[in-house]
């Protein structure tokens, strides 16, 4: 094999050890709470209130006004 080769057989096989199957007892540690993306409704609602103040100078926002200072 020429050294391209055996870089390309390298790389290919990192990829390829990083999958696994996950079983069936596995898959609940993954439903958590805590894997969710927004812990609570009120937590979403603050992090697009701050968002949406702070980048409403930009182009648009979130169709919310406010001067940066997270008050509308």
């Amino acid at each position: 094999m020429t050294s391209k080769q055996l870089i390309i057989c390298g790389i290919a096989s990192l990829f390829l050890a990083a999958c696994s199957e996950v079983q069936p007892w596995q898959r609940g540690n993954l439903a958590k709470d805590v894997m969710a993306p927004e812990i609570s409704p009120a937590q979403a609602s603050l992090r697009q209130h701050n968002y949406s103040s702070r980048e409403a100078a930009g182009a648009g926002g979130s169709a919310a006004s406010g001067g940066g200072c997270g008050c509308n």
